[in-house]
């Protein structure tokens, strides 16, 4: 492996400028930031306010460090997340952490269509099923028919459009002081509340697709440089890592910021004006309107619309990748539909059920910040064999993880285990 990394050129080429800062780490940091994320946070700046802005700068290093282990993963065994797994786990773990994460996923998939529907509904009065019908064909269109480069054009200037929450935020006019106070000052509380929304918090700041997708991507890339087998794509120079870790810190940076935004946009408006109760970020761009403006409030919807482009595709693509990983099944973004067609049959079904949970009656704007739990218990298990893979010289080589990263992804893990134990103990007292 090590000879094949000496032998691999660096031909990725991002371009110069403002190409290069929106690499295929961006891509994965504005995806983090889907409406259920955008709705977590949402409700965690109204109903603590300015005293939860400490879990932004927290989390990230977390992030970084998720991210960057799932990259190194997919540039260095040259498979994705769950082709690994198939590789060299035995089957059952294999079953169970899919299960876990296509449910996910779905569930997911299924609020943010929902929680886009709701946004898009607060300027075009149709009945959200329709908006979330109409959306959802238009996605999948663009999966099918779209190549794998264009798409990831597209996913790299859609993530720009996350920067309205920073708008958002100014026009909110936060207090300096309390600001400065609750962005270095932690603040905890021991209840089932408080716990509930960080497990939402760790939950959509650490999902699983996004570690999926993440490794994926790095094998899309290798096969859109034509090389298309697991032995031509083994192996990845010092100076592609270092790459990859500039490209993640990058994108995680951009992440965290538009969640610190959006926390800060309703800590200064909802939360000092007594509405703590808000569950989606639908929700919160309408209540944002006679307290900040027009402006913000519409700036708010619009993020959560366009984030929303980007993101379900994401989990949608990534719950196709992980299936057709787990079965062998040839599945990629730059195969054209005839090339891999039980690839796209699985992109579309699994849609599909995430359009049609929408129309079974419950809430889908209230499963924004459910989903995000969802994805908090589900995450700590994938992690954890994530940390035990890129320390296996059987399938990293020479390149295993270094201490300082080892050490930050094991206390990443203790974490996500902590906050969901905690949760559960609250749920017995």
């Amino acid at each position: 492996m090590k000879g094949d990394a000496a032998t691999k050129t660096s031909s990725r080429k991002d371009g110069e400028g403002l190409g290069r800062l929106l690499g295929r780490g961006i891509i994965s940091g504005a995806a983090d930031d889907d409406p259920s994320a955008i709705g977590t946070y949402a409700s965690a700046g109204a109903r603590f306010g300015p005293d939860i802005l400490w879990t932004a700068p927290v989390t990230l290093p977390m992030m970084f460090t998720v991210v960057y282990l799932s990259s190194k993963l997919g540039q260095v065994s040259g498979r994705g997340l769950f082709h690994a797994i198939r590789d060299f786990y035995p089957r059952w773990l294999l079953w169970t952490v899919l299960a876990e994460v296509v449910i996910g996923n779905t569930i997911e998939a299924a609020a943010d269509l929902g929680g886009m529907a709701a946004a898009i509904n607060l300027s075009i009065r149709l009945p959200i099923p329709a908006i979330v019908t109409a959306v959802a064909i238009i996605l999948l269109c663009l999966q099918v028919a779209g190549s794998y480069m264009l798409i990831r054009r597209i996913f790299r200037w859609l993530a720009v459009t996350l920067l309205a929450y920073v708008g958002a935020a100014l026009l909110a006019r936060p207090d300096f002081a309390s600001t400065l106070w609750g962005s270095l000052v932690p603040s905890v509380e021991f209840n089932k509340e408080f716990l509930s929304i960080m497990v939402a918090i760790i939950g959509t700041t650490l999902s699983a697709y996004l570690y999926t997708w993440q490794s994926n991507e790095e094998v899309e890339d290798e096969i859109a440089e034509g090389r298309t087998t697991v032995r031509e794509r083994q192996g990845a120079s010092e100076r592609d890592l270092r790459r990859t870790k500039r490209e993640i810190l990058a994108g995680m940076t951009f992440s965290n910021l538009i969640m610190y935004f959006v926390i800060l946009s309703t800590a200064s408006t909802l939360h000092v004006n007594g509405q703590v109760n808000i569950e989606t970020a639908a929700q919160a761009a309408e209540a944002l309107k006679p307290i900040a403006g027009e402006a913000a409030g519409f700036l708010f919807a619009a993020g959560i619309v366009s984030v929303g482009f980007l993101a379900v595709p994401v989990m949608t693509t990534g719950a196709a990748y992980d299936l057709a990983q787990s079965f062998g099944i040839k599945g990629s973004l730059n195969a054209k539909a005839r090339e891999a067609p039980t690839f796209y049959i699985i992109i579309g079904v699994v849609t599909a059920v995430a359009v049609a949970m929408n129309f079974l009656g419950f809430n889908p704007m209230r499963a924004l910040v459910w989903s995000g739990i969802v994805q908090g218990f589900s995450t700590p298990p994938l992690l954890l064999l994530i940390l035990l893979m890129t320390n296996n010289r059987k399938i990293m080589g020479d390149q295993v993880n270094s201490r300082a990263i080892n050490v930050m992804g094991w206390v990443t893990t203790a974490v996500i285990f902590s906050a969901s134990a905690g949760l559960v103990v609250t749920w017995f007292l």
